[in-house]
C-alpha cells in the first residue's frame, strides 16, 4: 500500500526563492529567470527589498518582510528557501529561526566546505558586485574567514553600475567583458587561489567564463541550489528496493 501525506498547498515545486524587487532583465543562467533551473521552483517578491537598499544598504532592516515573505513559500508547500542576493547572508540566522524548514541564502555558504576541499597552501577567493559593501558582517554570517580574498566588479563598465541600479536595459555582453576582466584581476593578485566563489546571483551565466580564465574550480548560487534541491528532492535510481524494475548484477 502507498500511503500520500498532505499539508501543502502546492506539490512538485519544492524549492523557494525569495528575490528583490527589481527590474533589470535576467537572462537563462540567472536565478531569476526560471528557465535556469531543471526543476519548479516558486518565487516571492520581498516587496521594498531593492538592490540599493540590499547590497549598498543594511538587508536587517527588512528582515521582517523576509520573514513574510519565507513564511508564505513555506505555506504554499515550499521545503527549502534560498534567495537571489549573497549580501542576504546577513539574515541567515534570522531566517533559519523563523522559518521550519532548512534556509540557504548565500551563495557565500559554500566558501568554508570548498576550502575543506583544497590542496595545503591554496584558499578559496569571492568575486562580489560591491566588494566596498560586503562587511566583515557579512562574511561572518556565512562562516566565511575575514582574510578571503575578495575581488569586486565595481572597476567594469556595466555589471556593478547597471544592477545595482536597477536598469531595464542592460548590455550583457559588456557584463561578461567585466566578469572576464575581475577573474584576471583575481588571479593576478592572489596566485594562492584553489576556487572562486561567486557571490552575486547575477554572475551564473559567466561561471564557464571565470573557470576557462583562471583554471579555477567556480562555484555559485547554481551549485549551491542544485546541492540544496538534491537534499529536498533525491535522486531515484533503477533497482531501489521495492521497485518492480529491480535488477541484480550477476547470477
Amino acid at each position: 500500500m502507498q500511503t500520500e501525506f498532505g499539508g501543502k498547498t502546492v506539490y512538485g515545486a519544492n524549492l523557494g526563492i525569495l528575490m528583490l524587487e527589481t527590474q533589470f532583465p535576467r537572462i537563462p543562467g540567472d536565478i531569476g529567470n526560471a528557465t535556469t533551473w531543471p526543476f519548479p521552483v516558486q518565487y516571492r517578491v520581498v516587496r521594498g527589498a531593492n538592490p540599493a537598499n540590499v547590497v549598498r544598504g543594511d538587508a536587517r532592516l527588512l528582515v521582517e518582510k523576509f520573514i513574510e515573505a519565507a513564511r508564505d513559500l513555506v505555506a504554499s508547500g515550499c521545503d527549502g528557501i534560498t534567495t537571489n542576493c549573497g549580501f542576504l547572508s546577513i539574515v541567515q540566522d534570522d531566517l533559519t529561526r523563523a522559518v521550519p524548514v532548512p534556509v540557504a541564502t548565500s551563495s557565500l555558504m559554500q566558501v568554508p566546505m570548498v576550502q575543506a576541499t583544497l590542496p595545503p597552501g591554496k584558499r578559496v577567493g569571492v568575486l562580489t558586485i560591491s566588494k566596498e559593501t560586503l562587511t566583515d558582517a557579512h562574511l561572518n554570517a556565512a562562516r566565511v574567514p575575514l582574510d578571503t580574498p575578495v575581488v569586486g566588479t565595481e572597476g567594469g563598465k556595466v555589471f556593478t553600475r547597471d544592477i545595482l541600479g536597477d536598469t531595464p536595459q542592460i548590455d550583457f555582453t559588456a557584463c561578461r567583458e567585466d566578469m572576464r576582466d575581475a577573474a584576471r584581476q583575481m588571479v593576478e593578485q592572489h596566485p594562492d587561489l584553489g576556487a572562486i566563489v561567486l557571490e552575486c546571483t547575477n554572475m551564473v551565466p559567466y561561471a564557464a567564463d571565470v573557470r576557462k580564465i583562471t583554471g579555477l574550480p567556480v562555484y555559485s548560487i547554481y551549485s549551491l541550489v542544485r546541492w540544496f534541491h538534491q537534499s529536498l528532492v533525491p535522486d531515484r535510481f533503477p533497482g531501489e528496493l521495492g521497485d518492480p524494475l529491480l535488477g541484480l548484477a550477476g547470477g
